[in-house]
């Protein structure tokens, strides 16, 4: 036991150097990503098949006793296309959208909504701000899982677009580690390291240490960025019923040069502007540093009648520190000039406190057997920012084909009262699932929410509270044959918004139902799941944007919206060598008079994904994935629709060792990242990686 755990802490103390020798010497690139199965077998781990999932219900139910959609998106899968930050791996979510609308500032969107419920493990977090500042790493999770449609059972809150819970690494008894060196294009170095095993003899106390480290230019002029990730966990077994569980996260994504706002969309005359991908509105002196600490102590207990009892207590806390440049104006067509300055220096800082407490498990009522699951939680969000404006802004700007980013550093001399203010949840729930019969079972369930925010936010008073907000859940499940089962549900929308309107005030929670219906069905011995679900969702007081101050965007409340379509998705293998993951989506959004709503969502989107494992030589796999959607627009600019395609390859060595090649946007395919904001940017053209890998 000693040699093995040597063995791995001296090839991770050489893959370590030998990046560093790498980064200094500047002539190989590197990147990579690793994700390890815990103590899963092969077959297991270079699967896409969804697995059991608690997330829905709090109830550890599979893909099909879940009376809702859910995907997941499997280890092997974030491996195999090198998905190693968290928008890469929410585009290959059937039915998401990520809207990069900024280099280091993302919101996400399904069926047409925003995505404002992360999960960790099953726990949500608070989202203040509605998106997510920097570039969040993948490599510390074992798969993620998105829910979609209304989630309100769970998430404290009804948001009918989507849940993502991702699903942390944890310690395993057996030793086994991983080490992936990349080099990619653009100077893109990356490592990713991945340990674990016990700790002692008797395997008591356990431990898991995740580390990557990835540094890249881009497409972008002048834009650079550099991420570190840290996570470790232990594990302590107390007795034969009880583990502590106790982890911390560390991640750090500092940028230079990002865009901070986007690129103008149209010129004074009203046309399309088509600039060069590689245009950029940021200076040569920006950067925005965002550092993360994430830290959670977990205690579970298993009884002897199946109950178990868990408690869970998160603690976070989020810094930002940028000097930014903002472009305004909209250009001339025949000049170009038109673009004005908008500096400023932002600090912010985020600090959560989450609580949860919950127990599920087996009862019997009127001879059969049914499950349970009761809980609380409690969180507290305090935030506080503030901005610094420069007294020399709007001063005129070169045309964007001439710009390079050359300016003088702003004064940052006008400071603002910035934000400074808490927001609380309490929330208590409870959920069944009734075995009604053999091939019959209703899930029921509710959740009793207050929501209170106190404090300023640049000026405007930010207190509100929504005491004792009921959200009901009800949903049914019934086995037609031993493959299919048919499903509906039912659940309330209630979505305190972290929107605010042009005078700095949040809007008023979203409320509405969402209702959902499919049918599910495992086939090729259970080793292929497939869905169909058809979805209809209604809204009120749902956030449309209305403009931008100062890089600030603003919104409006919009009655009435109403959001109907369906999905089909397909996962696992069906046949032997072939992994596969893909969905069509259709959503139709319409405003109450009609008209069609969110615009900049699509109505058709196709997510596939699959490998195969060649026959006569079984250490070759090869891949492809594709994104497409349809056009889209924002009232001021159009996006045809398109196809991004990437590819893979991957070659076993030997058990330890192997090597793999990635190609994304095989085709070069132009577009804009994002019709979300009125400003946007071009996604990367074509760009390839090649990988080593050691696993033990």
């Amino acid at each position: 036991m000693f040699s093995r755990k040597t063995h791995l802490a001296v090839a991770v103390a050489a893959a370590c150097s030998f990046n560093q020798a790498l980064a200094e010497q500047e002539q190989i690139e590197l990147d990579a990503q690793t994700v390890v199965g815990s103590s899963s077998t092969v077959a297991e781990v270079d699967s896409y098949k969804s697995t059991p999932s608690s997330a829905a219900t709090k109830l550890d139910l599979t893909p099909r006793q879940t009376p809702q959609s859910i995907s997941t998106l499997s280890g092997a899968q974030l491996r195999d296309f090198k998905l190693t930050s968290v928008n890469d791996a929410l585009k290959a979510v059937p039915g998401v959208q990520v809207q990069e609308v900024e280099t280091d500032r993302t919101y996400y969107t399904a069926r047409g909504f925003d995505i404002t419920n992360f999960q960790y493990d099953g726990i949500s977090v608070p989202f203040v701000y509605g998106n997510v500042e920097g570039d969040l790493d993948t490599s510390m999770y074992e798969r993620v899982e998105v829910i979609r449609g209304a989630n309100g059972l769970i998430s404290g809150t009804g948001n009918p677009s989507a849940t993502v819970n991702f699903v942390r690494k944890r310690p395993t008894a057996v030793p086994q580690a991983r080490v992936d060196l990349t080099a990619g294009s653009w100077d893109k170095r990356r490592i990713d390291t991945d340990v674990s095993g016990a700790l002692n003899d008797a395997g008591t106390v356990r431990g898991r240490v995740v580390y990557a480290n990835e540094n890249k230019n881009s497409y972008l002029d002048r834009y650079s960025r550099e991420k570190n990730v840290f996570h470790g966990v232990l594990e302590f077994d107390l007795d034969n019923r009880t583990v502590f569980t106790l982890g911390h996260t560390l991640q750090t994504s500092d940028a230079n040069s990002p865009m901070w706002g986007a690129l103008p969309l149209n010129y004074s005359d009203g046309s399309k502007t088509d600039y060069s991908r590689s245009t950029s509105t940021s200076s040569d002196w920006a950067y925005w540093d965002v550092k993360e600490n994430r830290t959670f102590a977990e205690l579970a207990h298993t009884f002897d009648n199946g109950w178990q009892a868990k408690t869970v207590l998160t603690r976070v806390e989020k810094k930002g520190d940028g000097s930014l440049f903002y472009m305004y104006g909209t250009p001339d067509r025949n000049t170009g000039l038109g673009l004005f300055s908008y500096p400023s220096e932002y600090k912010d800082e985020n600090k959560q406190l989450i609580v949860d407490v919950q127990a599920s498990g087996p009862f019997n009522l009127a001879g059969r057997q049914h499950e349970a699951a009761l809980g609380a939680s409690w969180s507290r969000s305090e935030l506080s920012d503030i901005s610094y404006y420069d007294s020399t802004r709007g001063t005129a700007l070169p045309p964007l084909e001439e710009w390079n980013g050359d300016i003088g550093r702003p004064l940052n001399d006008l400071p603002t009262n910035g934000s400074d203010f808490t927001d609380r949840m309490t929330s208590m729930y409870g959920a069944a699932r009734w075995s009604l019969t053999d091939n019959l079972s209703l899930i029921t369930g509710t959740r009793v929410v207050d929501v209170k925010s106190n404090g300023t936010n640049y000026g405007v008073e930010k207190n509100s509270k929504n005491s004792g907000k009921v959200v009901p859940y009800a949903g049914v499940v019934y086995d037609i044959t031993d493959q299919y089962s048919v499903y509906a549900s039912y659940t309330e929308i209630f979505d305190p918004q972290t929107k605010t309107n042009a005078a700095g005030s949040r809007l008023a929670p979203v409320e509405g139902v969402n209702y959902e219906v499919g049918i599910k069905g495992e086939l090729f011995d259970d080793k292929v799941n497939v869905a169909l679900a058809v979805f209809r969702t209604e809204q009120d007081n749902f956030a449309q944007q209305a403009g931008t101050i100062g890089g600030r965007a603003y919104y409006r409340a919009v009655e009435g919206l109403t959001s109907e379509g369906y999905e089909i998705e397909i996962s696992g293998q069906p046949i032997q060598g072939l992994e596969l993951n893909a969905g069509y989506t259709f959503v139709d959004i319409t405003n109450a008079d009609g008209s069609h709503g969110v615009t900049y969502s699509p109505k058709h989107m196709v997510k596939t994904a699959a490998t195969y494992r060649v026959p006569a030589m079984d250490k070759l796999k090869v891949g492809a994935a594709v994104r497409w959607q349809d056009d889209t627009h924002n009232g001021i600019a159009e996006q045809d629709a398109y196809a991004v395609v990437d590819l893979m390859a991957s070659y076993d060595i030997d058990p330890n060792w192997s090597v793999s090649a990635n190609l994304n946007n095989l085709t070069d395919e132009k577009y804009l990242s994002s019709l979300y904001w009125t400003q946007a940017y071009y996604g990367a053209p074509r760009n390839a990686s090649v990988s080593v890998s050691w696993k033990y």
